[in-house]
């Protein structure tokens, strides 16, 4: 990978970011909500809300608004949450932290799950072997994650199994084990549904590769079941796999607001739902604007990942 495009992906990426905080403020403008009112509550006195709007800035043109945002956003400065009084950047860098760690464990078991269960079902096409991952991957992709996550948080915390909580949070600094055990079931929910996703698409790309030139070729070499598969067939099979993982991150993002609310896991979705029942626009802000980084980030290691599987593929 040459520098040229790396520089190049780098000023798209700053571009790209730039257009979503544009939108993202241009959102947070229209909706039904007034920090001044929000601080200082319904019942305040127009005197008050007036010298609390200039004070803010608030009846400024939005452009300069916008530029006067941009600004602290570029120095970390995020702004003032108005549900909590509390400076906003400190806030969801914690839940950021803390949403990826349940996409870290997520996709860690994505990765561990779905890619063997993918070869099993194209090496042994046709079986009951076969037949079951197409089954199980299909009842995955069907249910939505918040039916999922009710299910389990309904079954997996009875009173007559309770194997886990069913909400809260532990930092892993404090008690590794506990962290683990209250991290299970979102992190069963996000995995279960992502794995029928890549499983699928591994069994698809691995029937194609094996019926391949080069994949009869190794064969015909004298080559193992187990070399052919995993060092040539798995290989190649990966390339379009890493594009539906890039992609699968816009709905882990999706999927994590979900899942957390569902069990009150002190995250970055759950605090954008919160921030937008009480029109915390400093939050939402912040929020939002995160979330898009890190998708077009996503976007760009999943390049670099190409790169590394396929010598062949050279950008630049």
């Amino acid at each position: 990978m040459s520098a040229n495009y790396l520089v190049k992906r780098l000023f798209y990426l700053i571009v790209t970011a730039l257009l979503v905080s544009l939108i993202v403020f241009s959102v947070t403008q229209l909706l039904p909500a007034n920090a001044a009112v929000m601080i200082l509550g319904e019942y305040a006195t127009d005197e008050a809300l007036l010298a609390l709007e200039h004070k803010l800035g608030l009846n400024d043109p939005a452009p300069i608004q916008y530029w006067r945002w941009l600004t602290r956003v570029l120095q970390g400065d995020f702004g003032i949450s108005l549900r909590t009084g509390q400076s906003v950047g400190p806030t969801i860098v914690e839940a950021l932290r803390r949403s990826l760690i349940l996409a870290f464990f997520s996709l860690t078991l994505v990765i561990v799950i779905a890619i063997p269960l993918g070869v099993l079902a194209a090496s042994r096409r046709g079986t009951a072997a076969d037949v079951s991952v197409s089954l199980v991957s299909y009842i995955g992709i069907s249910l939505p994650e918040f039916v999922l996550a009710t299910l389990l948080l309904v079954w997996m915390t009875d009173q007559s199994v309770a194997l886990f909580p069913a909400s809260g949070y532990v930092p892993f600094g404090e008690d590794a084990l506990s962290a683990l055990w209250h991290i299970t079931l979102p992190v069963m929910t996000l995995a279960l549904i992502l794995t029928a996703h890549i499983s699928r698409m591994i069994r698809s790309e691995m029937v194609d590769t094996l019926e391949s030139d080069f994949v009869r070729a190794a064969t015909l070499k004298g080559l193992s079941r187990r070399q052919v598969l995993f060092k040539h067939a798995l290989r190649n099979s990966l390339l379009p796999a890493i594009t539906i993982i890039a992609l699968d991150v816009g709905y882990l993002i999706g999927g994590i607001i979900v899942v957390e609310e569902v069990f009150a896991f002190p995250g970055l979705g759950r605090q954008l739902i919160l921030a937008i029942q009480n029109r915390d626009l400093p939050m939402i802000q912040a929020g939002a604007l995160v979330m898009a980084i890190a998708y077009a980030l996503t976007n760009l290691f999943a390049d670099f990942a190409y790169a590394l599987l396929d010598k062949r593929i050279q950008y630049g």
